[in-house]
C-alpha cells in the first residue's frame, strides 16, 4: 500500500512531517510513503530522521501553497505544489490508498474535489473530523467545513457517510446519528434542518436519533453528528476553544491559588495529562474528506510528529477497513437522489 504525503504542509513542515512519517515506520508495516515537496529538502530531512529510504519514494513538487493563498487560484496555477501534485498521483496511481495533508484546508478541499473522482452516487464530499467524548468513545462530525451551503439530500448523504465511517473506526454496527440543530423537537430548525429531518428519519442505512443540540456533541449519547459545513465548522472550533479555555482557567485558579494549589495540582498533574490527550483529537489523526473513492486526510495545520504519525497509520487502517466499499453499501437508492451531473 503506498499513502501520499504533503511533505510542504503545516505549520511545522517538512521537518515535523518527516519525523512524523519516521515515527509511522517504527510503529507499523505493510506501507510504503510517497513524499510530495521539494525533493532537496525531503533527502536533507528523512537523513536526519534516520527515515527507511527502502519504503520512501519522492515526488518532487518544490511549489508551496500557502494558507494566503486564495484556494482555487493556487490550485490552478501552482499545478507542480506538494498538494496538486500529490493528489494528481492519488487519482492516477491504482497502488496509492491515500493522501495525508497538514496544508491549506481550502487548497486540499479543493483539489481534492477536482482531481479526486467523487464515489459514483455522492453529490458533495464533507470533511470529518472524529471528536472524543466524555464518556471515553468518539463521535463523527459531518460536515465541518467543506459544504457552506447545502441542500436537504446532502445531509441525508452525510449521515450515511458519517454512519459508514463511525463503524469503521468503532466497531458499532449501528452508529447512532443526531441532526445538529438549536432544539431537539422535530420541529426545531432552519429550513434546510426542516427538510432534511425527514429524510434522515426515513433512511434505512442509520439508526436517526433526531435533533439534538450543540452541548450534546461530545457527551456520548450520539456517534455521528450531522450539520451543514457553516454550522459544523461553527461547533467544531467552539468544541476547540471551550476545551483551551477551560485548561487555561485551570490553569490561572492554580497559579492563584497558593502553595495549596500547587500542592494539589501536582498531585493530579497525571490526570490532567490524561485527560489534555484524550480531548486532543489531533492525536487520533485528523478530517477525512468522506465521499470521494479514494481516502484524503486533512491533519490540522499546527501538526507535529506523533500527529502526522497518527494521520498517516489512520489513512492506513481505513484502507485497510475498505472504508470506500461501506460508504457504498449505505448511500441511498439512486432513485432518491436528485438528476446533480457527477
Amino acid at each position: 500500500m503506498k499513502i501520499i504525503v504533503d511533505a510542504h504542509g503545516g505549520d511545522y513542515s517538512p521537518s515535523e512531517v518527516i519525523k512524523g512519517a519516521a515515527l509511522a515506520f517504527a510503529k507499523e508495516k505493510g506501507f510504503s510513503l510517497i513524499l510530495s515537496g521539494s525533493k532537496e529538502r525531503i533527502e536533507k530531512e528523512c537523513t536526519a530522521a534516520g527515515c527507511d529510504f527502502s519504503r520512501i519514494e519522492i515526488l518532487d513538487a518544490p511549489e508551496i501553497i500557502s494558507n494566503d493563498d486564495q484556494p482555487t487560484e493556487a490550485v490552478r496555477k501552482k499545478k507542480n505544489s506538494s498538494i496538486v501534485a500529490g493528489l494528481k498521483r492519488l487519482s492516477e496511481d491504482t497502488d496509492a490508498a491515500a493522501f495525508v495533508s497538514a496544508g491549506s484546508t481550502g487548497a486540499v478541499l479543493t483539489a481534492a474535489a477536482l482531481l479526486v473522482r467523487r464515489i459514483p452516487g455522492i453529490l458533495r464530499p464533507a470533511l470529518a473530523p472524529v471528536l472524543p467524548t466524555v464518556k471515553g468513545t468518539h463521535v463523527v462530525l459531518i460536515d465541518c467545513g467543506a459544504n457552506p451551503e447545502c441542500k436537504p439530500v446532502y445531509l441525508q448523504q452525510f449521515a450515511c457517510m458519517g454512519a459508514a465511517y463511525a463503524k469503521a473506526i468503532t466497531g458499532i454496527r449501528e452508529p447512532k446519528v443526531g441532526l445538529l440543530s438549536n432544539g431537539t423537537e422535530e420541529k426545531k430548525g432552519n429550513d434546510l434542518n426542516k427538510e432534511a429531518f425527514p429524510l434522515l428519519k426515513q433512511e434505512p442505512s442509520v439508526v436517526f436519533m433526531g435533533n439534538m443540540e450543540a452541548r450534546e456533541i461530545l457527551s456520548g449519547n450520539y456517534d455521528v453528528v450531522v450539520a451543514d459545513g457553516f454550522s459544523g465548522n461553527i461547533a467544531l472550533k467552539a468544541c476547540e476553544g471551550t476545551a483551551l479555555s477551560m485548561f487555561f482557567l485551570i490553569k490561572e485558579g492554580i497559579m492563584k491559588g497558593g502553595l495549596r494549589a500547587k500542592l494539589g495540582y501536582l498531585l493530579l498533574k497525571p490526570v490532567f495529562k490524561e485527560v489534555k490527550d484524550a480531548m486532543d483529537y489531533n492525536n487520533k489523526g485528523g478530517a477525512v474528506f468522506l465521499g470521494l473513492s479514494k481516502i484524503v486526510i486533512k491533519a490540522h495545520g499546527s501538526s507535529k510528529a506523533k500527529s502526522i504519525a497518527a494521520a498517516i497509520l489512520q489513512a492506513k487502517d481505513l484502507a485497510e477497513k475498505g472504508i470506500i466499499d461501506e460508504i457504498q453499501r449505505r448511500l441511498p437508492a439512486k432513485e432518491q437522489l436528485p438528476g446533480e451531473p457527477q
